[in-house]
C-alpha cells in the first residue's frame, strides 16, 4: 500500500532508539522514551498561498527529521506505526548521520 499526504503533510516512520545505556543497562520497552527522530516516507505537493500559488515543502523523501515527542498524529498501515504531520511540525533536517 501506498500513502500519498495532502497538501504540506509530511508522513514520518519513527527511527528506533537505542534501548542500552551508555553503561549497559538494558532499557524495557515500557521505560523507554519515543524517538524524537524518523524517516520521511512520503511527502505532499505543498501548501497554497493566499494567492493559490504553491509553496513546496522543503523536505524530501529519505530525509532524517527532528520533531517534537508529541507531534504528529500517529496511524498504523500493515503493522507499521506511522506519524503523519504538517511541514510546520518538523524542527530540523539531521545531516551527515
Amino acid at each position: 500500500m501506498k500513502i500519498r499526504p495532502l497538501h504540506d503533510r509530511v508522513i514520518v516512520k519513527r527511527l528506533d532508539q537505542e534501548k542500552k545505556t551508555a553503561s549497559g543497562l538494558v532499557i524495557p520497552d515500557t521505560a523507554a522514551e519515543k524517538p524524537d527522530q524518523g524517516e520521511v516516507v512520503a511527502v505532499g505537493k505543498g501548501k497554497r498561498s493566499d494567492e493559490g500559488k504553491l509553496i513546496p515543502i522543503d523536505i524530501h523523501v529519505g530525509d532524517r527529521v527532528l520533531f517534537g515527542k508529541y507531534s504528529g498524529q500517529t496511524v498504523r498501515v500493515k503493522g507499521d506505526e506511522l506519524l503523519v504531520m504538517r511541514e510546520e511540525d518538523i524542527m530540523g533536517v539531521v545531516e551527515g548521520a
